[in-house]
């Protein structure tokens, strides 16, 4: 199984961000936090120039539903998805809820995982469909 799941496009990272927000809304997905990693580390003193935003995405009612079953899942949460550009490509990718849920060994938060992991990636591909 790969851990990460992750396309490239040709949009910029304020569009795909934009283009994300949307259709991460319209299956009851939240940006809780828009995290420019680029500008804090040059904030810190850093010579980092790679744009490089780290969104953590959250559904609610899934959050409540997972940590209900086992508190130690809020270790994986929020979910993150990962925008940066890379030799004038944007890469837009995140880790796969079921390659860390499986550190729990619970069948029905593998079954939760599973279906959030699904909608998450579609989420990503339909935002970058914006571009075409």
């Amino acid at each position: 199984m790969n851990f990460d799941f992750t396309l490239k496009t040709s949009m910029d990272i304020d569009k795909v961000v934009n283009s994300l927000e949307g259709t991460l809304k319209e299956d009851g997905f939240g940006i809780l936090w828009d995290f420019d990693l680029t500008s804090k580390l040059q904030e810190k003193g850093m010579d980092f120039n790679t744009p490089y935003r780290v969104l953590e995405v959250c559904n609610p009612k899934e959050a409540e539903q997972v940590l209900n079953e086992d508190k130690m899942v809020g270790y994986f949460l929020p979910c993150k998805i990962v925008v940066y550009e890379e030799n004038g490509e944007t890469y837009v990718g995140m880790p796969r809820p079921t390659a860390l849920i499986n550190f729990v060994e619970n069948q029905k938060l593998n079954d939760v995982a599973s279906d959030i992991e699904k909608r998450l990636m579609t989420s990503i591909e339909t935002a970058l469909m914006a571009e075409r």
